[in-house]
């Protein structure tokens, strides 16, 4: 058994006033010789909201849901940990929160990035992010774990099961046995989505990151059509692109496979945005802004999942994966794609590309 001192959750952060947002993109961009235009334009997406991201309440609101967890008089005893936070780009950033828990004393954490999937931007980018920060606070800094991708645990497809169900039952009665599941997921570089996930695991030719969103919209559905009652269509669409159009990224987007859909006589859409943990930016803006624009013009009718959240068995899910990481129990999955260790091998999601804003 290996004991922990703290429960550390990291994260992407995100603007909290309007004043914030360039800044902010400044340091999500950071590197990649953005022009300026291009973070206004990417700024009124912001804007709109009051230039106010929702992923910092959101993990605010999940620390009080583990805190409450953690804290419970039936806990385990590994679970009781005090829970510390820290953002890749935005305050409370990692190098700060590092630093505040040196000075607290604690000398090995535990911790869990908002992103269940393996590639660079969603796993290997954290591990960087760790280094960096204790690096920064030096040799006095405590030593942390990041624990591995977990798209395919019971809690992470079990919370999607239940919210496609209800958005599902937001469409009328009529269209609900005909409409098709769209699962979501933040496009990547094409070269960086092949490189993605253990090199031990044999992903196919396409990576470790489609893979894994493949496996985790098949498992859904399969619950879900044996809940239901009756089998629904799915297929895999991706959002947010960030690239160049000279660089291949994963496709279809969701907009265009709308416009397909519709042409093939496609009356009613469920969007499962089943590639993010909770409903920060690209969720709100891109789906429930753009695409749902996008589904209206077509006269496609469109409901969407709620990300997970702070739903019970995604809360459960974060406690199951502590016990399971202090304890050296074999990793828990759903898939043939589960990972076979808690630590990620150094070529693990190699960094080919420059990273997705997610």
């Amino acid at each position: 058994m290996r004991p922990y001192d703290a429960f550390l959750l990291l994260s992407f952060g995100g603007p909290e006033k309007r004043e914030d947002v360039i800044p902010f993109l400044e340091n999500v961009t950071r590197g990649r010789n953005i022009p300026r235009e291009r973070l206004a334009e990417v700024g009124e997406h912001y804007y709109l909201f009051g230039g106010v991201s929702p992923i910092n309440q959101q993990c605010r609101d999940l620390i009080a849901a583990l805190r409450t967890r953690f804290e419970a008089e039936s806990a385990e005893p590994l679970l009781r940990l005090p829970i510390y936070w820290g953002n890749r780009n935005w305050q409370p950033y990692i190098e700060d929160t590092v630093a505040r828990m040196a000075k607290d004393g604690v000398r090995r954490v535990i911790a869990l990035a908002t992103s269940a999937f393996s590639s660079y931007s969603s796993h290997r980018q954290y591990l960087e992010d760790i280094d960096r920060a204790r690096r920064a606070y030096g040799p006095e800094a405590p030593e942390i774990d990041l624990i591995r991708p977990y798209f395919d645990h019971p809690g992470f497809i079990d919370s999607f099961v239940d919210t496609t169900r209800t958005a599902l039952a937001e469409l009328p009665p009529d269209l609900r046995t005909q409409a098709r599941l769209l699962y979501s997921a933040h496009s990547i570089p094409v070269t960086m989505a092949q490189l993605s996930g253990d090199p031990a695991i044999d992903y196919g030719s396409e990576g470790a990151y489609v893979a894994q969103l493949s496996e985790v919209a098949r498992l859904v559905t399969e619950r879900l059509a044996a809940a239901q009652g009756y089998e629904l269509p799915y297929e895999l669409v991706y959002q947010s692109r960030s690239g160049p159009p000279s660089q291949p990224w994963l496709e279809p987007d969701i907009n265009d496979r709308l416009r397909e859909l519709a042409a093939e006589g496609v009356t009613a859409v469920v969007v499962v945005p089943h590639g993010f943990v909770s409903d920060h930016m690209e969720v709100k803006f891109d789906l429930d802004v753009e695409a749902s624009q996008t589904a209206r013009d077509l006269g496609i009718a469109m409901t969407r999942a709620r990300c997970p959240g702070t739903h019970p068995a995604f809360v459960a899910m974060v406690g199951e994966l502590v016990a399971e990481r202090t304890r050296g129990d074999p990793p828990a999955g759903l898939s043939r794609h589960t990972s076979r260790v808690h630590v990620c091998p150094p070529d693990c999601c190699r960094k080919n590309q420059p990273q997705a804003a997610t």
